[in-house]
């Protein structure tokens, strides 16, 4: 259902640095990249939603709206935690360390950050052990 997903940035090099390490941990590859904007995914499989940082269509400043997010689903809690690791080397910020979330499910593992523009990204197991 998903084609592509977008988030802004006010700076794509610092959100290049950001990330690459987190797609590569993924096993995805960056399939675009020009001056305003850059993406990842399956090259081999374009049926693999992408998902896209770049500078707004519009020329104005990129913003973050509250509320937004994507998650990212992941095969084990300790890949979480490795991509959580990443992304606090790499300019993110903290918005819920890796835990299990019973409140969801008992086997509902996830971890919550920021890029470096705000953005809010999740990464989550639905069957952790």
């Amino acid at each position: 259902m998903i084609g592509y997903t977008m988030v802004g940035t006010k700076d794509l090099e610092k959100s290049l640095r950001f990330y690459d390490p987190l797609f590569a941990e993924m096993g995805l590859d960056q399939c675009w990249r020009d001056e305003q904007s850059a993406s990842w995914g399956d090259k081999s499989d374009e049926t693999v939603p992408r998902f896209f940082t770049g500078y707004p269509f519009d020329g104005r400043d990129a913003s973050v709206g509250n509320g937004g997010m994507t998650a990212f689903l992941a095969a084990d809690a300790a890949t979480i935690d490795r991509l959580h690791a990443l992304a606090m080397r790499n300019g993110g910020s903290d918005e819920g360390k890796p835990a299990f979330r019973p409140q969801y499910s008992e086997t509902f593992y996830a971890a919550y950050v920021r890029d470096p523009d705000g953005n809010k990204l999740a990464f989550v197991c639905y069957e952790a052990k």
